[in-house]
C-alpha cells in the first residue's frame, strides 16, 4: 500500500529503519468547501482520518442520504457490469482518461441508461419468448401434420380391405366398439414435452384415464429454445386422443404439471399448410425485429463499457469523501467541520497547499484551520516503500507491524532472506531457472499490473523482486558449493588435487595429493563423486549454518540496543542487551570463534568434545583439543560469565521498575487541575491517571522470569535452528544429484532415441516440480520463520498498526 507515496520529487529521503515521525492534526473546514477540501487530501493520500462520531449508527450520520444515493448509483453500475459480462464485453481494467463528469449529471445519466437497458432488456425477453413460442408452433404443425397425414393414408387403405381387417386393426380399449354405426366424436390436443420427462408422462396419462387415452410421440431432430426457461432443451411432440371432458382435464393437469407446452391443431390439410406459412412469415419477421434490438442494445452496451470506468470511479471516489466526511463532526455552530487524524511529520506543507487550493476552488470567503495536537496516543506506523522494497516489507508484515518509529528488521531481510534462502537452494542452474523465471514477469510488470491475475500468479507477481534477489543469491551459493544442476564444473581454474594412483578415484581422499594452490573460489570440484563428499560437504555447511545463526542473531540483540536507545530506556540497555550479548557469545560465539580457528590451523581438535566437557568437566585438561594457547582459562571465564548473565537478566530490572514507580508518583495523590482546561491536553491527562494504577510487581517479575527463560531456552534452541540451512541444503544438493544420475544419466546410457527423449523429458519436470517448485516453496519458508522467529525475536515487538491514508489511488484495489 505505502509504496504508493513514496519516490515523490517533493519528499525526502526513504527511510526505512525507522518509520516516519507522525503527527496528529486537527483541521476545521468551512461546510461549504468540505467536499472539496476532502476530495484534494483524498487525492494526496496522506491523512489517516479518525472517527469522531463512532458511537453513531451510519444512518444517523450527516451525509447518509448522500452515500445512499452513491450505494444506488453503485448498484446500476453492478447492473451495466452484469450485463456486459453475458454479452461478452469486458471492461478495461485500467482507464487513462480523466474524470471530468458531475455527480449529479452522471446520476441523472445512469438513471436514463438503466431505464433504457432495462426496456430494451424486456422487449428482448418477450420477442424471444414469443419466437420461441412460434417454433415449437412450427414443430407441431410438421409432425403431428405428418402423424395425421399417414393415418389418413392409412385409413383410405383399410376403407378397401374387409371389415375383418378393419375390426382387427383397432388398437386401443378407447377405440373398441361392437356397434359399427355409433360413433364417437374423439378429442386431441398436441403440443410438445421435454424428452426426459416423456416416458413418466406417458405413465401418468395413462394411470389417470386408465388406459382410455391415446398417445403418440415424436422425437424432435434439434434441441429447441424453451420458451419460459429460456434454455436449449430436447423435446418430443406429442398429439393425445380422448373422449369426454372428464379425461380433458385431467390431461391439461398432467400437461402443465410436466412442463408440456399445448399449441392449437386443426384436422384440416389446408389450414395446416396455411398455419405454417403465417407461422414462418411471422418468424422471419421476428427475427428480423430481435436482431436489430440485439444490435442496438450491442451499441449501448459498449457505450457504457467505454465510459464504466470513468463512471466507477467517480462514483467511488464521491462515496469515499461522503464517508470520510461521515467521520468528522460539526462544531457548535454547525457552520464548521472538524476533523481529526494522522499525518506524517514531511506532509505538513502539501496538506496546508491542499487546503488552501480547496479554499479557493469553492470560493470560500473562510480558509480552512490546520493545527497540529499534542497526544500520547500511539500514532500509526508509516514506511515509504517503492516496488522493490514493498515485497520485503510484506514480509515483515505478515509477522507483525512495527510498532512506532520501533527498528524496522526490513531493511536487513532484504539481503538476510534472499541469503537464506540461497543457502539452502544452492545451485547455480536452478538460480539462473529462477532467475529467467522472474525476468518475464520484471520485463512485462507494465503489462501485467493491470491485468486481473489468478491468486498464485499475482503472488508470484507481486514478490517478483524478493524471487529476483533468491535467484541472484543462489546463483552465488550455488558457485560456492560449485554444483550446476548437481554436476561440478572448473570454473575458476583446475583442481589442486590429483590421484596418486588409479585406485584412489573410487577410495578416499587418502589418494588425493595437493599439486597446486588451493581452489580460488569456491568447493574445489575433485570432492564431487568421492566416498568423502558427504561427510566433507556436511562439516562445511553444518558449521557455516552455525556461524550464519549466531550473526543473526546477535545482530537482532544489537538492534534491541539501538530501539533501547532510540525510546531511551537505559534499564533494557543495561540489563538486557548487555548481559544477552554475554550469554549467547559466552557460549555461541566462542563455538563459532573455534570454527574458525579450526578451519584457519586445520587441527583435528573435536568440537563436539569440547563444548560439551566445557560444561561438564571445566577444569579437566583438553590435551589434543586445545586450539590456542589459554582456552582452559578463556573457558572457564566464558562459562562464569554465562552464569553470572541469567540473574543479571532476572533480578535487577523488576527491582528498579518498581522504584523508579514509586519515585515518579511519590507526593502525587491527584492530576493537576490544569491538565482539564486544554483539549488538546486531554490525552495527556487520560495517560497520565493510569500512572496512579497500582504497580504489580509480582506481574512483571514473572514476566522477566517468562523473558529470561525464553532467551536462555532460545538461544540453544534458536542455534540449532539455524541447522535447517545444512539440511536442507543437503536434501537439496542429494535430490538434485539423484535426479541427474538416476535418471538423465541413466536414459542417456540407453543407445535409444526415444528413451533418452523419454528421460530428458521426465528429468525436466522433476527439475521444475521438485526443485524449482516444491524446494523453492520450502527454502522459503524456513527462511521465513528463521527471520520471524529466531532473528526478529531478539528485538521486535510487531503491536503496531499500519498508517492507512484517506487516498483515491487505494480505491480501484478495492472490490465492491
Amino acid at each position: 500500500m505505502a509504496e504508493r507515496h513514496g519516490g515523490g520529487g517533493c519528499c525526502p529521503p526513504m527511510d526505512l529503519f525507522r518509520s516516519e515521525p507522525m503527527q496528529l492534526v486537527q483541521i476545521i473546514i468551512p461546510i461549504e468547501s468540505a467536499h472539496v477540501t476532502v476530495s484534494y487530501l483524498g487525492e494526496l493520500g496522506l491523512v489517516q482520518f479518525k472517527d469522531l462520531n463512532a458511537e453513531k449508527s451510519p444512518f444517523q450520520r450527516t451525509y447518509a442520504a448522500q452515500i445512499k444515493k452513491c450505494g444506488e448509483m453503485a448498484r446500476k453500475l453492478r447492473f451495466f457490469k452484469d450485463q456486459m459480462l453475458k454479452a461478452g464485453l469486458t471492461p478495461p481494467i485500467k482507464s487513462t482518461r480523466t474524470v471530468d463528469n458531475d455527480i449529479d449529471d452522471l446520476e441523472v445519466k445512469l438513471g436514463e441508461v438503466e431505464a433504457e437497458l432495462i426496456e430494451i432488456n424486456a422487449n428482448g425477453e418477450t420477442l424471444q419468448h414469443s419466437y420461441s413460442e412460434l417454433v415449437e408452433y412450427k414443430l407441431v404443425l410438421h409432425k403431428a401434420g405428418e402423424f395425421f397425414s399417414s393415418a389418413l393414408h392409412i385409413a383410405s387403405q383399410r376403407e378397401m380391405e374387409s371389415h375383418q381387417t378393419a375390426e382387427e386393426s383397432i388398437e386401443t380399449p378407447l377405440l373398441q366398439e361392437k356397434d359399427p354405426l355409433k360413433q364417437i366424436k374423439l378429442g386431441f390436443l398436441a403440443g410438445l414435452v421435454p424428452r426426459e420427462k416423456s416416458m413418466a408422462f406417458e405413465r401418468i396419462l395413462f394411470r389417470a384415464t386408465r388406459g382410455n387415452v391415446f398417445l403418440k410421440q415424436v422425437a424432435v431432430e434439434d434441441p429447441v429454445t424453451d420458451p419460459a426457461s429460456g434454455e436449449k432443451v430436447e423435446k418430443n411432440v406429442f398429439v393425445i386422443f380422448y373422449s369426454g371432458e372428464i379425461a380433458k382435464n385431467k390431461i391439461l393437469k398432467i400437461c402443465e404439471a410436466f412442463g408440456a407446452n399445448r399449441y392449437p391443431f386443426c384436422e384440416d390439410m389446408e389450414k395446416q399448410a396455411q398455419g405454417i406459412a403465417e407461422v414462418s412469415e411471422r418468424l422471419s419477421e421476428l427475427k428480423t425485429t430481435i436482431d436489430a434490438g440485439l444490435l442496438h442494445r450491442g451499441n449501448l452496451l459498449q457505450t457504457i463499457g467505454d465510459n464504466f470506468e470513468q463512471w466507477n470511479l467517480l462514483v467511488k471516489k464521491e462515496k469515499s469523501i461522503y464517508h470520510t466526511l461521515n467521520m468528522l463532526s460539526l462544531d457548535v455552530t454547525k457552520k464548521c467541520l472538524v476533523a481529526e487524524g494522522w499525518s506524517p511529520v514531511f506532509a505538513t506543507k502539501e496538506i496546508q497547499e491542499a487546503l488552501n487550493r480547496a479554499a479557493f476552488d469553492s470560493n470560500s470567503q473562510v480558509g480552512a484551520i490546520f493545527q497540529i495536537l499534542h497526544t500520547r496516543e500511539a500514532p500509526p506506523t508509516y514506511f515509504r516503500t517503492n516496488k522493490f522494497t514493498s515485497a520485503f516489507q510484506e514480509i515483515v508484515d505478515a509477522y507483525g507491524v512495527a510498532k512506532y518509529q520501533e527498528a524496522n528488521p526490513g531493511v536487513y531481510t532484504i539481503v538476510t532472506f534472499p541469503f537464506l534462502f540461497a543457502v539452502m537452494f544452492g545451485d547455480w542452474g536452478h538460480g539462473i531457472c529462477l532467475l529467467l523465471a522472474t525476468l518475464v514477469f520484471i520485463f512485462r510488470e507494465k503489462k501485467l499490473s493491470g491485468q486481473k491475475l489468478g491468486d498464485i500468479t499475482e503472488m508470484t507477481f507481486g514478490g517478483r523482486y524478493v524471487i529476483l534477489m533468491m535467484a541472484l543469491f543462489s546463483i552465488y551459493t550455488g558457485l560456492v558449493y560449485n554444483e550446476f544442476f548437481s554436476v561440478p564444473f572448473k570454473l575458476f581454474g583446475p583442481s589442486a588435487y590429483v590421484c596418486r594412483d588409479l585406485s584412489c578415484r573410487d577410495a578416499t581422499t587418502a589418494g588425493l595429493i595437493k599439486v597446486r594452490e588451493t581452489y580460488p573460489f569456491g568447493v574445489d570440484p575433485v570432492w564431487h563423486g568421492t566416498r568423502s563428499e558427504l561427510p566433507f560437504l556436511n562439516s562445511l555447511k553444518m558449521k557455516m549454518s552455525i556461524l550464519l545463526g549466531v550473526a543473526q542473531m546477535n545482530l537482532g540483540i544489537i538492534l534491541s540496543y539501538f530501539n533501547a536507545n532510540f525510546f531511551r530506556n537505559s534499564l533494557n540497555i543495561w540489563f538486557q542487551f548487555i548481559p544477552q550479548v554475554i550469554f549467547l557469545n559466552s557460549l555461541f560465539g566462542y563455538l563459532s570463534l573455534l570454527i574458525i580457528v579450526k578451519w584457519c590451523t586445520g587441527s583435528r581438535a573435536d568440537l563436539y568434545h569440547i563444548m560439551i566437557y566445557m560444561f561438564l568437566s571445566p577444569t579437566d585438561e583438553l590435551g589434543e583439543n586445545q586450539l590456542f594457547p589459554g582456552q582452559k582459562t578463556a573457558q572457564l571465564v566464558l562459562l562464569l560469565l554465562a552464569l553470572v548473565s541469567v540473574p543479571w537478566m532476572l533480578l535487577p530490572k523488576p527491582f528498579l521498575l518498581k522504584k523508579q514507580h514509586e519515585e515518579r508518583h511519590q507526593g502525587e495523590s491527584y492530576p493537576l487541575l490544569i491538565q482539564t482546561t486544554d483539549d488538546s491536553l486531554q490525552p495527556e491527562a487520560n495517560h497520565n491517571s493510569h500512572g496512579h494504577e497500582e504497580f504489580e510487581f509480582s506481574e512483571v517479575f514473572v514476566h522477566q522470569l517468562i523473558h529470561t527463560i525464553e532467551f536462555v531456552l532460545g538461544a540453544v534452541s534458536n542455534t540449532a535452528s539455524y541447522l535447517r540451512l545444512w539440511a536442507l541444503s543437503l536434501a537439496h544438493s542429494e535430490l538434485s544429484s539423484v535426479f541427474y544420475e538416476k535418471v538423465l544419466m541413466l536414459a542417456w546410457g540407453f543407445n535409444n532415441v526415444i528413451i533418452r527423449i523419454v528421460g530428458i523429458i521426465i528429468f525436466i519436470c522433476a527439475t521444475v516440480g521438485v526443485l524449482l517448485v516444491m524446494e523453492t516453496l520450502s527454502a522459503f519458508l524456513h527462511a521465513l520463520r528463521l527471520h520471524w522467529v529466531e532473528f526478529q525475536n531478539k528485538f521486535y515487538e510487531g503491536d503496531g498498526y499500519k498508517f492507512y491514508p484517506f487516498s483515491f489511488t487505494l480505491l480501484s484495489d478495492e472490490d465492491e
